[in-house]
């Protein structure tokens, strides 16, 4: 009987969900908020259909393994050491600001010394779950604003473990240092046991799977079950454990392969953990906690970015990715729930702190996912109150370093930027090369390539550049609106020369045809260095492109 009423639970949550979601997506909203008002609908305050609270909880902690796991397997190293100290910095600092803040918040709201310490440090957490997911969706992972908000997300969850693992064992009655050691030396064991096994078993366990593709996937499933599983036995989490298990099969050669097949399996679970989340949400305590909860979302969806923001511009970055970076960071983490439960447990706060987090968690959540979805076009219109935060110079940077009107201007330097490079030396004509990473810039005039800081879907940058005097333009930036400003901006100076840039899909690409270009680059059909290659081969001159563009 029991196992009846599970199914039809699971059914209903499944329908109403289903129907909710194609309301939302005929809105062209995020499902996400869908999944969450599903959650609200069939919860206890309305119409009480689900009962089994802790069977659609377990669901939803697998949900959240297998998102961090995915997340894991797309997480190139790499890639993390481009932005790795960036993230290390911004990462503290933002932990550091935030909770201090909303530590002072909360006093002056009139909660006890404990309680505003448990809010001040819950509310520094971002959610692994509502990045990782909507960055996949939008396919932002591999941008620069992407890739630093992957790397905060791993500091702040380093940092949770590490807060979480020692609340862990206070109650053991050790003291301090004891405590401090015996957390350390479990980090460190982990993180070598693991690099030992990515580096010399997994490879060769993985390859040997790979001959059948449905033992690849039960091996990815074993190792996720099990380093997970083992890992939270030891007090770190299951999210830990997670993530590590992808990201030790990161580097396999397989981790492409996986990340698809488990796609699916995440996609069904993560539903029922956005669904479990808008349950939790009771209607009587709205009332009652309206101030706190009004006071604690405010600060974390328009607080948190600024800190970011700042913080980033403070270490060069232009305040695009500043202000794009920060709203990945504008919502609850799963984490805060987690430290304030411990915190509970340890009968060092009250119960109904966790109905606030709830609460503030529903608000930013739902709100940050519409500022990750549509940052690029939020940040487009506040662009003007930016100005004033812009590095000073822009293209007159390019000019006391002696570049004249180039005729070949590379925008973004790095992956597929970096590849072409050589070859557009190799043509032998004046060039430049455009970016606003700050690594980018130190790198590149540390090799003495003529380099100018700027954001290439700026307008008014690019007037400050005459583009249109340049004859080959080339952007490898994988962003659809940068192509558009660009390939917009030459239209309307009627530029006579080779304009060719980049886009995620063929869909994309066929639009800046149509507007335009004379030849778009699709990073997942066309490499770096098959386009370098090409670039090689061919003249510069318009008829050429567009006979090979248009094939």
């Amino acid at each position: 009987m029991i196992l009846g009423e599970l199914f039809v639970q699971i059914g209903v949550v499944i329908v109403v969900a289903a129907v909710l979601s194609f309301l939302i997506n005929r809105l062209r909203q995020p499902l996400i908020i869908a999944y969450i008002l599903t959650g609200v609908l069939i919860g206890p305050s309305l119409l009480g259909l689900s009962s089994q609270a802790d069977f659609f909880s377990t669901l939803s902690d697998v949900g959240v393994a297998f998102l961090l796991f995915t997340v894991g397997l797309n997480l190139d190293w790499k890639h993390i050491k481009e932005v790795g100290w960036t993230a290390l910095g911004v990462g503290l600092g933002q932990v550091v600001f935030t909770s201090a803040i909303g530590y002072f918040l909360a006093r002056a709201l009139h909660f006890d010394l404990a309680t505003s310490l448990y809010l001040g440090l819950a509310f520094t957490f971002s959610s692994t779950i509502i990045i990782g997911k909507l960055l996949s969706d939008k396919d932002d992972l591999d941008r620069l604003y992407g890739r630093i908000s992957v790397g905060l997300l791993i500091v702040q969850d380093l940092i949770a473990m590490f807060i979480l693992l020692f609340l862990g064992t206070v109650g053991s009655g050790q003291s301090f240092e004891s405590i401090a050691a015996l957390v350390l030396g479990k980090w460190l064991l982990t993180i070598v046991g693991v690099f030992l096994l990515s580096t010399f078993v997994l490879p060769r366990l993985t390859a040997y799977a790979a001959r059948s593709q449905e033992l690849l996937f039960l091996f990815g499933l074993a190792w996720c079950f099990g380093l997970a599983g083992l890992l939270s036995v030891l007090g770190f989490g299951i999210e830990f454990g997670a993530l590590l298990a992808g990201l030790s099969l990161a580097g396999t050669g397989w981790s492409k392969e996986l990340a698809a097949r488990f796609r699916p399996l995440r996609d069904f679970f993560l539903i029922i953990f956005f669904v479990f989340l808008g349950a939790q949400l009771t209607l009587p305590s709205l009332e009652a906690l309206a101030v706190p909860v009004a006071v604690f979302s405010v600060f974390i969806l328009i607080g948190n970015p600024f800190i970011v923001l700042v913080l980033l511009r403070t270490l060069g970055y232009h305040p695009r990715v500043g202000f794009m970076a920060g709203t990945t960071v504008a919502q609850v983490s799963e984490f805060s729930f987690i430290l304030l439960a411990a915190g509970i447990k340890l009968g060092q706060i009250e119960p109904s702190i966790l109905t606030l987090a709830t609460l503030v968690g529903l608000i930013t959540i739902t709100v940050s996912s519409y500022l990750i979805t549509f940052n690029d076009v939020i940040y487009d219109f506040f662009s003007p109150l930016f100005r004033w935060f812009e590095p000073k110079g822009k293209a007159s940077l390019g000019k006391r370093r002696g570049i004249k009107t180039p005729e070949v201007v590379l925008f973004g330097w790095h992956r597929m930027g970096e590849v072409v490079l050589p070859k557009v030396r190799a043509l032998g004509k004046p060039y430049v090369v455009v970016d606003f990473d700050p690594a980018a810039a130190t790198e590149l005039t540390a090799r003495h390539v003529p380099f100018i800081y700027g954001d290439a879907g700026d307008h008014d940058f690019l007037s400050d550049l005459k583009l249109e005097k340049a004859k080959l333009v080339i952007s490898t930036i994988p962003d659809e609106d940068v192509s558009l400003q660009i390939v917009h901006y030459l239209k309307h100076k009627k530029f006579t020369g080779v304009t060719i840039v980049t886009a995620k899909t063929s869909e994309h690409a066929a639009h800046l045809y149509r507007d335009g270009a004379h030849f778009v680059i699709i990073p997942s059909v066309l490499g770096g260095e098959r386009f370098a290659e090409m670039l090689k081969k061919n003249q510069l001159n318009q008829k050429t492109w567009v006979k090979t563009g248009r094939r």
